[in-house]
C-alpha cells in the first residue's frame, strides 16, 4: 500500500471564536429563535449589560426598594426566580436573610452565582432549571422575586402564564410575588432603533431594535466585536412589552389578588450609554390567593427496576483475555451494592442473553422500567449495543438511556463528525480510509496523526502505536486496526491534537432539566515522555502498563472555553437524541480551541469510570450518580405520558 504525502498548502480556516456577521437584515424578527434565551445569557451578556447588572450600587438600590415594598423578616423564605448570576439573592444574603434560594436556566450564570456565593461565604442555595417547571415543593416560599426585567422572554404569553402558575404553586398561602419589569408603554415610544457603545477598551457592541409585527415585543440585535479578533457574537432576541394594565390582567388571570403598582424604577449606567430594556421599569406586587396544598398520605411504594447487563458467561472480545475477570466482577458488585442502598427502588437483574428476550417479555408486569446498563451489547457484541433498546421498544418497555437510533449514530465516528460540523461544532481534520483503499492512499493532513477504527468504543483498536509521526508508523497502525477490527471496516486517520484531553458529562435531559458535571481532563504527568498522551486501550484495560497510571482530574479551563464546551455538548446531546446521560470527549488544539473527538451515549457506568469521577467532583457519590440517572429517566417518562 502506497501513501502519498500531502501537498504543502495553507487552507482557509476560521479562527477560533471568530464569527462572520450576517450583515444588514430587513426584518429583525425573522431571525429571532423561539428559544433564544437558552444561549444568550453567558459571558457576553455580563459584558454588554455589566454597566447595570454588575454594578453593586444599582443592585443595592433595587434591593432597598424591594425590601421597603415587601418588609420581609430575616427568617422569610425567599426565591430569586430567574436569578442570573445571583446579584439580588446574594445581596439579600449579605443583608442577613437566612433562607434565600435562586433558580435560573443559564448553566453559566448559575455556576457564577455559586462561585460568588462560596467566595463571600454566604448560604444561598442555587438550582438550575426552567421557571415553568420549578424543582420546589408546593407552599415553600414566603416571597418570590422576578427582578431585573427577567419576565416576558418566551414567544407566547401562555408560557408567561405557566411561570406565574408555578409561582402560585410554590408560594405559601398569602405569599407575595414582586415583579420588576420594563415599562412597556415607555419603551414603545422611546427605544433607540440603533446604538453602539464601547464596553471597555477591547469590546464594543452595536445594537438594532424594532417592534415586532404585532407591536407586542421589542426585537433586538446585538453585534459584539473584539478589537483583537473581530465579531464574536451576532445575536437576536425578543422581549415582551407589558403595560401596567396588561401585566395586572395576567396576574389576575393566574389567580393573584391585591395587585399593587409601586414607584417606577429608573436605572443609570456608569458608561452613560444605552440602557435598553433596563432604562425604566415598574415594580408590581401581588398576593397568592390559595389554600395550603392538601398533604397526600404517601404510601411507601418501592419501584421495581430491571437492570439489563452484559453476560459474564459469554466471550467479550473487547476485554484483554476475552472474558470477565476479577475486576469486572468487583465492578458489578460495586454497582449492585450501590443500587441496593437506594431505598426507593428494588432491583432485579437480567444478564443471561440466551434467554433475555423471553425473560424480559414474560416479566414485563413485574417491573416498572429497565435500567439499561448493557453497554457491552447483546451477546457482548459491541455492534449489537442497539439491539437491547430495540428489543425493549418492540416489547413496549420503558428504559433508560439512548434509543437504538442514537446508539447507531454515535457508534459511527464519521457520522458524528459530520453532524458536529453541520451544527458548527469544530472537529479535528481527518479523512476516511475505506476497505477498498488498499493500493494507494493520499495523505490529506500532516503528521502527527492518530489512526482509529471508525466503528466502536472502549478505545478498541487504539494503542500507543496509533499515533504516527511518519509514513512507516502510519502503515503499521493501519495494519494493526485492520487485524484488530476487520479488513472490511473503514478507518479514520485524524490529526493528532496535543492539547488537553477533556470530557464533559451530562445527566438529565436538556433543555428542561439537566446537570452538566464538572469537566475533567486526563493527567498525563506520570507518562514517560516518549509515549503519546492518549487515553487508549492500555489506559482502560491494562492497569500494569504505563498508561494504567493515568488519572482524571478536574480541568481548569478558561471561562469562555468551559462555556463553549458545555453549550456544544448540550447541543450535541439534543441533536444526537441522547437521553438521561451522556459523555462527550474533546481535545484542545494548539490554539486552545476544543475539538470534538467522540459522543458517548450510555457511557461507562462503573464506579471508577469517567462519569463517576465527574460526579464525584460535583459532590455526588456513586450511588447518587446512579440515582440521578434513574430520576432523569422517570421525569422523562412522566413528561412523555402527559403528552400522549
Amino acid at each position: 500500500m502506497a501513501i502519498k504525502k500531502p501537498k504543502s498548502k495553507i487552507g482557509k480556516q476560521r479562527s477560533a471564536g471568530l464569527l462572520q456577521s450576517i450583515g444588514p437584515v430587513e426584518n429583525l424578527e425573522s431571525y429571532v429563535k423561539a428559544d433564544w434565551w437558552r444561549e444568550i445569557f453567558n459571558a457576553n451578556y455580563l459584558r454588554t449589560d455589566g454597566d447595570v447588572v454588575e454594578d453593586k450600587a444599582v443592585t443595592k438600590t433595587e434591593i432597598d426598594l424591594f425590601l421597603d415594598v415587601l418588609s420581609p423578616s430575616k427568617e422569610s423564605v425567599i426565591l430569586d426566580l430567574c436569578c442570573g448570576q445571583g446579584r439580588h439573592s446574594l445581596e439579600l444574603a449579605m443583608y442577613g436573610f437566612k433562607n434565600v434560594f435562586g433558580l435560573d436556566r443559564s448553566h453559566y450564570l448559575v455556576n457564577r452565582a455559586r462561585s460568588l456565593n462560596r467566595k463571600e461565604g454566604l448560604n444561598v442555595i442555587y438550582k438550575e432549571g426552567d421557571a415553568r417547571k420549578m424543582p420546589f415543593l408546593p407552599d415553600t416560599f414566603d416571597y418570590v422575586l422576578i427582578a431585573g426585567n427577567s419576565f416576558g422572554y418566551f414567544e407566547t404569553i401562555e408560557d408567561d402564564v405557566a411561570i406565574l402558575r408555578e409561582v402560585m404553586r410554590v408560594l405559601k398561602p398569602s405569599g407575595k410575588l414582586l415583579i420588576d419589569i420594563t415599562d412597556g408603554c415607555f419603551m414603545k415610544d422611546n427605544f433607540q432603533p440603533r446604538s453602539w457603545e464601547w464596553i471597555n477598551k477591547n469590546f464594543f457592541v452595536c445594537r438594532e431594535r424594532s417592534l415586532s409585527e404585532d407591536g407586542e415585543r421589542l426585537i433586538s440585535r446585538e453585534v459584539i466585536s473584539d478589537v483583537r479578533k473581530g465579531v464574536i457574537a451576532d445575536q437576536f432576541y425578543a422581549e415582551r412589552l407589558y403595560t401596567k394594565e396588561s401585566v395586572s390582567n395576567l396576574l389576575k388571570r393566574s389567580g393573584f389578588v391585591d395587585i399593587d403598582i409601586h414607584a417606577e424604577l429608573s436605572t443609570d449606567s456608569q458608561r452613560k450609554q444605552d440602557l435598553g430594556m433596563m432604562e425604566r421599569r415598574i415594580i408590581i406586587t401581588c398576593v397568592a390567593r390559595k389554600e395550603y396544598t392538601p398533604v397526600k398520605k404517601r404510601q411507601k411504594v418501592t419501584k421495581i427496576i430491571a437492570v439489563a447487563m452484559g453476560d459474564h458467561r459469554k466471550l467479550d472480545r473487547v476485554k484483554p483475555n476475552g472474558n470477565f475477570d476479577e475486576d469486572d466482577f468487583f465492578t458489578i458488585n460495586e454497582l449492585k451494592k450501590s443500587l441496593a442502598g437506594l431505598k426507593e427502588y428494588t432491583f432485579i437483574y437480567f444478564d443471561k442473553h440466551d434467554t433475555l428476550i423471553n425473560d424480559l417479555s414474560k416479566n414485563t408486569n413485574k417491573f416498572d422500567f429497565v435500567f439499561n446498563l448493557c453497554d457491552e451489547g447483546f451477546n457482548n457484541d459491541a455492534t449489537k449495543e442497539l439491539h437491547v433498546p430495540s428489543l425493549l421498544e418492540i416489547l413496549n418497555i420503558k428504559y433508560t438511556g439512548g434509543t437504538p437510533q442514537c446508539l447507531a449514530y454515535c457508534y459511527d465516528k464519521s457520522l458524528v463528525r459530520g453532524i458536529a460540523k453541520e451544527i458548527d461544532i469544530p472537529v479535528p481534520r481527518a479523512f476516511i480510509i475505506n476497505p477498498e483503499d488498499t493500493n494507494f492512499i493520499e495523505l490529506q493532513i500532516g503528521f502527527p496523526v492518530i489512526v482509529k477504527p471508525n466503528f466502536g468504543d472502549s478505545s478498541f483498536g487504539i494503542n500507543q502505536n496509533s499515533v504516527c509521526n511518519n509514513l512507516e508508523e502510519l502503515e503499521n497502525a493501519l495494519s494493526h486496526v485492520r487485524r484488530t477490527v476487520g479488513y472490511e471496516k473503514p478507518i479514520i486517520v485524524e490529526e493528532f491534537l496535543e492539547g488537553e484531553d477533556i470530557s464533559v458529562g451530562i445527566i438529565g435531559n436538556p433543555p428542561e432539566s439537566y446537570l452538566a458535571l464538572p469537566i475533567i481532563k486526563e493527567d498525563y504527568s506520570t507518562l514517560p515522555p516518549h509515549l503519546p498522551k492518549i487515553c487508549g486501550y492500555e489506559a482502560k484495560w491494562k492497569p500494569d502498563s504505563p498508561y494504567g497510571k493515568i488519572d482524571s482530574v478536574q480541568a481548569n479551563l478558561p471561562e469562555d472555553t468551559e462555556r463553549f464546551l458545555v453549550a456544544s455538548s448540550v447541543k450535541l446531546f439534543e441533536r444526537l437524541e441522547c437521553r438521561d446521560y451522556a459523555r462527550f470527549d474533546w481535545r484542545l488544539d494548539s490554539n486552545g480551541t476544543p475539538r470534538l473527538l467522540e459522543a458517548n451515549p450510555n457511557p461507562g457506568w462503573c464506579w471508577d469510570g469517567h462519569l463517576a469521577k465527574m460526579a464525584n467532583f460535583a459532590g455526588l457519590t456513586y450511588a447518587e450518580m446512579l440515582e440521578n440517572i434513574l430520576k432523569a429517566s422517570e421525569e422523562r417518562f412522566m413528561k412523555a405520558d402527559k403528552n400522549i
